[in-house]
C-alpha cells in the first residue's frame, strides 16, 4: 500500500531519526528553519551520489537563503558517515532503516526499475517552510540537475 502524496499547504509529519553521527533529529526541533528535506535510495550509488554532491556543492546559496538540508535514505548511521566523508558533504544525513518516514512522506512504494515494478525508495524531495507546512512536494526527481532545478524554483541563484 503506497500512502497518499502531500500537497503543498499540508503540515509535515514530524519525525526523529539518528543522524551519521548516530544524533536524534527530529523535524520539530528545525522550526523556524526552511528545510529541504529529500529521500534517496543508497549511499554510495552513482546516482545518489551525484544528487548528495550537487546539494554539496549548492549548500552555501541554501543556506544563505535559510534552508537546511537533510537527506534520508534507510542506510545505516555507520554507512552515512562513511558517505560524508568520502565525498566531504556538509549537511546531515538521515537514517530510516524501517522506511517509516519514508511512508509517511508517500517516498516508499512501487516504482518502475528496469521495466518492472518493485517496491522501494521513490526518489522525493520537499521543501517545507518554518512552520513546518510543505510548500514543495516534487516525487521522482532525477538524480542529475534535480538541485539546479529545485533552486531555479526556490529563485536561489547558484
Amino acid at each position: 500500500m503506497t500512502n497518499a502524496r502531500l500537497e503543498p499547504g499540508t503540515p509535515a509529519p514530524d519525525f526523529a531519526l539518528l543522524d551519521q553521527d548516530s544524533t536524534t533529529v527530529s523535524l520539530s526541533s528545525l522550526r523556524g528553519t526552511k528545510v529541504i528535506l529529500y529521500f534517496y535510495p543508497a549511499a554510495m550509488t552513482p546516482g545518489c551520489t551525484t544528487q548528495a554532491c550537487d546539494f554539496r556543492d549548492s549548500i552555501s546559496s541554501l543556506q544563505s537563503a535559510g534552508y537546511a538540508v537533510l537527506g534520508v535514505s534507510r542506510d545505516t548511521p555507520e554507512k552515512l558517515q562513511a558517505f560524508r566523508e568520502r565525498d566531504q558533504l556538509t549537511f546531515e544525513l538521515l537514517s530510516d532503516p524501517d522506511h517509516s518516514v519514508h511512508s509517511a512522506y508517500a517516498a516508499w512504494g512501487e516504482k518502475m526499475n528496469y521495466g518492472k515494478v518493485v517496491e522501494g525508495v521513490i526518489r522525493s524531495t520537499f521543501v517545507i517552510d518554518e512552520q513546518g507546512v510543505i510548500t514543495h512536494a516534487q516525487y521522482n526527481v532525477k538524480a542529475t540537475g534535480h538541485v539546479a532545478r529545485l533552486r531555479k524554483t526556490l529563485g536561489i541563484d547558484a
